[in-house]
């Protein structure tokens, strides 16, 4: 019978980031980015009945036979946490688990750039981390909650779905809700959170127009608001936001945005020469001039600004992978794949180029 805990006990030792389980398949391991087949048996329904038995929630029973999907939290003592989802494959049970470290990685850990530190300076307004699933967005945003909690004196309240991370209070106090356990909705736990005395609220996802009425109305008020977003950019993340609402809401939505967006991280993992992964970041903290094109609707602009600014808070994500691969931390064929213009990135390594180049040596410059 197959031992889920004996079997992630091993698996802690590989560094994987995530673990897939399905009946009729053998095991799997995202290690380094790429999916790699165990050579174990395929785990057949009483395997999976067995570990269903180990990590599943005992309140979730009822949850399980009325969904196909649902996601919930498993720790086993010593080893690690793991933010879980369940759905079905071809009708055939699977489990996804995603390893969450019992310490959050720090700045240097996660070899973000020191710039990264000024994102972590915001008192208030809305700062968004995003990316496509898997790409570090919850593990850069806890790393800037710790950077907080050691370094100033807050109230933080996380809304999350399932939540990740567990802080340890510091110079902060943390005060951690999910979904389903302690609130019933992102947009209902921000309005609870605004009553809680609140210095930073951080929630999950933003999802629907509810939840980013409610992060923009939070922030208008004074608090520093940090979410996440599946999109590739600055100006994806701003066209996302604004696409949510009908026409006639869109100049209002545009204005309130303009005033309120601090600024977007968004991220990719790329693997490095020596294994393991990097980030790569686009970076753009929002100036006077980025403000005036959110509101106008001009967010297209923003692009040109951040390829022709030496700042290293604009930062585009082709610049941030030629100065990994200028670094020589990635390959070649590396930084290309991951980029969203490989023309330029591509002309950028023959030396045509304009914005912030890092000709530095130390890694933890990108």
């Amino acid at each position: 019978m197959f031992n889920i805990n004996n079997f992630l006990q091993k698996v802690s030792k590989v560094k994987a980031s995530d673990v897939h389980l399905t009946v009729g398949k053998r095991p799997s391991l995202r290690v380094s980015g790429q999916v790699i087949k165990l050579d174990e048996p395929p785990l057949v329904e009483e395997d999976f009945d067995e570990i269903i038995k180990t990590v599943l929630p005992k309140d979730f029973s009822l949850k399980l036979k009325n969904t196909t999907d649902l996601d919930f939290t498993y720790e086993l003592k010593g080893v690690s946490r793991y933010r879980v989802n369940y759905c079905k494959d071809l009708g055939m049970p699977k489990l996804t688990m995603r390893l969450i470290p019992y310490e959050v990685p720090t700045f240097d850990e996660l070899m973000l750039p020191p710039s990264i530190q000024h994102f972590a300076d915001f008192n208030n307004g809305i700062l968004l981390i995003t990316g496509p699933t898997g790409s570090g967005k919850s593990t850069t945003i806890a790393s800037i909650l710790e950077n907080i909690n050691k370094t100033k004196k807050k109230h933080i309240i996380t809304i999350e779905d399932p939540i990740e991370f567990l802080y340890t209070d510091k110079n902060c106090l943390i005060t951690q809700r999910g979904l389903g356990l302690d609130v019933e909705d992102f947009p209902s736990g921000i309005k609870y959170a605004l009553r809680q005395d609140p210095d930073i609220i951080v929630i999950g996802e933003i999802r629907d127009t509810e939840t980013v009425e409610a992060a923009i109305q939070a922030a208008e008020t004074g608090h520093l608001v940090l979410s996440t977003l599946h999109t590739n950019s600055a100006v994806q993340t701003i066209n996302r936001i604004i696409g949510l609402f009908e026409t006639d809401q869109k100049e209002f939505i545009m204005k309130r945005l303009s005033t309120t967006l601090r600024g977007t991280i968004a991220q990719k993992l790329v693997r490095k020469k020596t294994g393991g992964l990097a980030p790569a970041l686009e970076l753009m903290a929002t100036t006077s001039a980025i403000a005036d094109y959110i509101a106008k609707g001009k967010q297209y602009e923003i692009d040109e600004i951040l390829t022709k600014s030496n700042s290293q808070t604009l930062c585009t994500m082709n610049t941030s992978l030629f100065n990994l691969y200028n670094l020589d931390i990635i390959d070649k064929e590396v930084a290309i794949e991951a980029s969203n213009n490989p023309t330029e990135l591509y002309q950028m390594m023959r030396g045509i180029y304009h914005g912030y180049v890092d000709t530095g040596t130390s890694n933890n410059l990108i």
